[in-house]
């Protein structure tokens, strides 16, 4: 999708962070966006903020599929026809796992993993419908790619979730004439850490965020929203499938695939499928 001139996007998570970041780059490459989140009064600041009538704010709770479904629709009502989709919402909450509150996984999952699959279903449909193509940017993270601390079972869970889902998703927009990025930023200054400030009563309260602390001074010096907002546009004419914010981070997504390529060589010289191996042909980790 080249043009993005007068095309309407919907954008979750976009009262802060990223996902204001990709409401400011579409605005400025000529859209008109509704801007959906939970946190009501900072949504409606935001949207005054920008001080255009190309934005739209709605009230969402993307863990609620009833939630999301309504905004979709507010969306079609207020643009008529919907381009691109940013399903970013996200949430954080970490511990080891036998310390973890169940709630902390229910929100987690339905936040991060759920509310991004409300919008494919939603908008899938619609982009089909209306025939002039479509994108959906799903926010992932690093952490989709590479698991490397103790303690953030729901966190990289969830994102690993969405990147799986959103190469799905991209190989069923083959046949139905929309494409999908997935976003996996490294650090950006954000306010996840304090997403539990909007954490629905129904999850009850968060307990835990341990896994996260040592990360928090990383965030405040990453990258500036507005930045990946700009860069997730560029991905959108590039129909580029990852989105990455930071290159350097392909180190660690290196070392993680070597670490499985060991382990495939480990199985071809598995005693168990090849008995006839030679065990010292084994790979080594």
């Amino acid at each position: 999708m080249q043009d993005l001139q007068g095309r309407g996007a919907f954008v979750t998570g976009a009262a802060s962070g990223i996902g204001l970041g990709m409401v400011r780059a579409f605005v400025n490459n000529g859209m008109r966006v509704v801007m959906a989140d939970i946190e009501e009064d900072l949504l409606h600041r935001a949207a005054a903020e920008l001080a255009t009538n190309a934005v739209v704010p709605v009230t969402v709770d993307v863990s609620s599929r009833e939630s999301v479904q309504q905004a979709g629709q507010f969306a079609l009502e207020q643009l008529g026809r919907v381009h691109v989709v940013a399903n970013n919402a996200g949430v954080s909450a970490g511990g080891l796992m036998d310390e973890l509150q169940h709630n902390d996984w229910l929100w987690t999952i339905g936040v991060n993993y759920l509310g991004v699959v409300y919008g494919c279903e939603f908008f899938a449909a619609h982009f089909k419908d209306h025939g002039e193509g479509g994108h959906f940017v799903n926010t992932s993270s690093v952490a989709g790619l590479v698991a490397r601390r103790a303690g953030w079972g729901p966190y990289n869970s969830t994102k690993y979730a969405v990147v799986g889902l959103t190469e799905v998703l991209r190989e069923e927009g083959r046949l139905g004439g929309f494409s999908a990025s997935v976003l996996c930023p490294g650090a950006v200054n954000t306010n996840i850490m304090a997403a539990d400030r909007n954490r629905p009563q129904r999850y009850g309260p968060q307990v835990s965020k341990v896994a996260f602390d040592d990360i928090s001074d990383g965030l405040r010096q990453g990258l500036a929203p507005e930045v990946v907002g700009e860069l997730v546009v560029e991905a959108i004419r590039a129909d580029r499938l990852h989105i990455f914010t930071d290159p350097r981070a392909a180190q660690l997504v290196r070392k993680r695939f070597a670490v499985i390529d060991d382990d495939f060589a480990w199985a071809a010289a598995s005693a168990v499928l090849n008995p006839d191996a030679d065990p010292s042909d084994q790979g080594t980790t």
